[in-house]
């Protein structure tokens, strides 16, 4: 489709996804020295699910039927609390920038899924995320990812875990529109807070204002205004096209931690941006 073609809301989704979504990676950095990070997720989703609830029900929005509601809670589980809870927990031993480099798989994983559904995908889409994978071979051989294997699982299963509920969110019965973006961070942020008291996350202290700012910013920008964005996308472009985030992310985050959190990033890692940039222009040459 050429670029003058394509619907402002599209464009202004893509723009949530690469350059919002990009910055959540510092913004979960800065949390996390406050919170606890399942406890912190917990919150953001809790309160952005609620939030938007709210204003749909003053708009007098339909609420969903059981069989939605149940498609919106195993999305929320599969979404925000096993794809961006486990991003979370392993920040605390991964830099934000390698972070969002990581979930560079999904894409992959979604490919993989969505086949599993009987959605084909193109052979230069393939090429792409067999290019993806060769930036996390690449990405793996770099000191911050060897120096925490437990923080790199917990980003596999993240990227695995969001994968899944992106491919199977096109065969769900669930909430209509921004009902279903509320619905699915309600029931997320639900299982975070039972698994932070569960493996007995506790405060030590008052968070700092830093923290206060944000978890308000990831529950404002971050969930509500980009997930809504993610599924608008869910329903409008191809998957692999809607996952092609997963390959931008990582420039904007790798330079905000760069230059806000003083994070340092090797060779291997920006060869390996490198080469995930360069997997995204060929999963996206079409559009």
């Amino acid at each position: 489709m050429p670029f003058s073609r394509i619907p402002p809301l599209t464009l202004a989704a893509f723009f949530a996804l690469y350059v919002i979504w990009g910055s959540t990676y510092m913004g979960i950095r800065i949390g996390i020295e406050s919170w606890p990070p399942m406890m912190m997720a917990g919150l953001r989703f809790s309160l952005a699910g609620w939030l938007m609830l709210a204003y749909l029900w003053l708009r007098k929005y339909p609420m969903p039927n059981a069989r939605e509601l149940g498609g919106a809670a195993l999305l929320g589980v599969l979404m925000p609390a096993v794809g961006n809870g486990l991003v979370t927990v392993a920040e605390k031993d991964v830099s934000s920038g390698v972070a969002a480099l990581v979930i560079a798989t999904v894409p992959l994983f979604t490919l993989l899924f969505a086949r599993m559904f009987g959605q084909k995908a193109r052979k230069v889409e393939w090429a792409g995320i067999g290019l993806g994978v060769c930036g996390m071979v690449l990405l793996n051989m770099g000191a911050n990812l060897k120096a925490s294997p437990s923080g790199a699982a917990l980003l596999l299963l993240a990227s695995a875990g969001w994968a899944l509920g992106s491919a199977w969110s096109r065969h769900l019965a669930q909430p209509k529109g921004p009902m279903g973006s509320a619905w699915m961070m309600i029931f997320g942020g639900a299982a975070l807070l039972l698994a932070s008291q569960a493996y007995g996350e506790k405060l030590q202290a008052m968070p700092t204002l830093s923290s206060w700012l944000a978890l308000f910013y990831l529950a404002v920008f971050g969930s509500i205004i980009a997930y809504s964005a993610y599924l608008h996308l869910l329903k409008t472009v191809s998957p692999a096209a809607a996952t092609s985030y997963a390959y931008v992310n990582p420039v904007i985050a790798v330079l905000l931690g760069v230059v806000f959190l003083g994070e340092h990033i090797g060779l291997h890692e920006m060869l390996a941006m490198s080469v995930i940039v360069a997997a995204v222009v060929l999963i996206s040459w079409r559009r």
